[in-house]
């Protein structure tokens, strides 16, 4: 798991990064940027532009293309560019790479309480505005700097270090097991809401401690509330009141889970504290890992160097992942940093007060840094889509584990797995923080079912991460599927489907 950082702490970049050639254009504080050119004369102030002829990140528009709209930006305003949020309220989006890194690592200039934007101070956001539960203030590690953000960041890290691997395995094993079980038997399968979007939600409920018969609805509300919707508050609530209750119970019936270990944390965390810092593991672990399972799945099924790779066995899963998390990180936007005082950012004159909005999507696929976007980058991490400096996902690892052996488990179930549209008939949906694909329809030979096989699947020992081959389509004959064991979760899923 990652570490805590100190706030300010001078952090040595990612091997390998590309923007951190000594001298180069990602170099801190490179003339033009950040350091004593500053903006020009004539650059206005956020709160001195047109707010109706921003380009917005909401509608029709930034939905159907966001990578276009990112692109046309950059064209227009270079590594840092006004837009409009929800509301018409203005913020920067920051599209440089380096741009980016500076933002992350600074948090004595961007800090992540909100209750530092102008905005809110002047009373301009409406209460039930979608950005507010994303960016309304809360008691946790997430919007709090300094001692405050060590003493809870801290006790995140340290409980999210205490999951047993070997235990996220079995959970991922048995689910992925029985999500396949209810289409094994017809050849075809929609990947996206009959795996991805259950997955991660199913293997993170047993993580933290909850009862297994929240899984359906907190599935319904964790992607109703990052979509942004008109109900965004009110999944927002469902999830707060699920949680409160395991806060509760967890009081008289301990164990080994998430909301244990918070609560017995020597940084004396509260009820409402732990609640919280449960609340933003839950969400940001299942919107990140369903959107990363899914587009890694949909790269191993149609790019022919990864199918190809993979059958010979010169390639891993863990090496298709690092790629989407470059192209298609699960979340494309991060909201976000609050200038602490004014200052300059690639060139753009950022006041106090002013929200800034971390584009990963942008940043990944900076020229800058990636002038050709076809070379592999196996290997490479130093991209943006877990964060970086002191608010760096302190998740990752079991994000990517969930979603390293959910792929592993059922390409070993399916062996023969193939798309089963042109690819050209895939389709995304997009709000303003991330990009979802719609669907994955896929079909392969039918399977049996095997009675008694679940549990062995579920407590067999851990393959290694991403060994599990795709060979060439074809129709080899019925092999047995696992039967995993029903439950609850079940009856309940298939009552939410009617």
């Amino acid at each position: 798991m990652t570490s805590p950082f100190r706030d300010d702490a001078a952090l040595a970049p990612p091997a390998g990064c590309p923007a951190h050639r000594t001298g180069g254009p990602g170099a801190p504080d490179a003339p033009g940027q950040d350091g004593p050119d500053g903006p020009g004369p004539d650059e206005p102030h956020l709160d001195e532009l047109p707010v109706a002829e921003l380009l917005p990140l909401y509608g029709p528009a930034a939905e159907a293309d966001p990578v276009g709209l990112y692109e046309q930006l950059r064209a227009e305003y270079g590594e840092v560019a006004p837009v409009r949020l929800h509301g018409d309220l203005p913020a920067w989006l920051v599209l440089g790479h380096s741009a980016n890194l500076t933002v992350m690592r600074t948090p004595s200039r961007f800090s992540r309480d909100s209750r530092r934007w102008t905005a809110f101070q002047q009373g301009r956001v409406a209460a039930d505005s979608p950005l507010m539960p994303v960016i309304a203030w809360q008691p946790l590690c997430v919007f709090a700097d300094g001692a405050e953000h060590r003493r809870l960041r801290g006790a995140v890290t340290d409980g999210l270090n205490g999951t047993d691997r070997r235990g996220v395995r079995r959970f991922v094993a048995r689910y992925t097991a029985e999500l396949v079980e209810r289409f094994g038997g017809t050849g075809r399968a929609e990947l996206v809401s009959g795996f991805a979007e259950h997955l991660p939600m199913l293997v993170m409920t047993q993580l933290v401690g909850m009862p297994e018969e929240y899984g359906p609805r907190l599935v319904e509300a964790a992607r109703d509330l990052m979509k942004g919707t008109e109900t965004a508050i009110a999944s927002n609530d469902h999830v707060v009141a699920a949680l409160r209750r395991t806060v509760e119970r967890k009081h008289g019936d301990p164990g080994p889970d998430l909301c244990t270990r918070l609560l017995q944390h020597g940084a004396g965390l509260t009820d409402e504290e732990v609640m919280e810092h449960l609340r933003v593991v839950l969400l940001a672990a299942n919107e990140t890992t369903v959107n990363l399972i899914a587009d890694t799945l949909k790269m191993i099924l149609t790019d022919d160097r990864f199918r190809a790779h993979l059958s010979g066995g010169h390639m891993t899963v863990p090496d298709a992942l690092d790629q989407v998390l470059w192209d298609a990180p699960p979340m494309s936007l991060v909201a976000g940093r609050w200038a602490t005082g004014d200052t300059v950012l690639g060139g753009r004159p950022v006041r106090a007060g002013d929200m800034l909005l971390l584009g990963l999507a942008a940043g990944n696929v900076d020229p800058v840094v990636r002038p050709d976007l076809a070379k592999p980058l196996h290997g490479n991490r130093s991209h943006l889509s877990f964060g970086s400096g002191p608010h760096e996902c302190p998740g990752q690892d079991i994000g990517r584990a969930i979603a390293e052996a959910g792929i592993d488990c059922l390409l070993t179930l399916l062996p023969d797995l193939r798309l089963a549209v042109p690819e050209s008939e895939l389709t995304w949906t997009s709000a303003w923080l991330s990009r979802h694909l719609v669907a994955l329809p896929v079909e392969f030979t039918p399977r049996e079912r095997e009675a008694g096989a679940a549990d062995a699947a579920a407590t067999a020992p851990a393959a290694p991460a991403g060994t599990a081959p795709v060979p060439p389509a074809g129709a080899p004959s019925p092999v047995p599927l696992p039967r995993p064991r029903r439950g609850l979760w079940d009856a309940l899923t298939g009552w939410l489907r009617r």
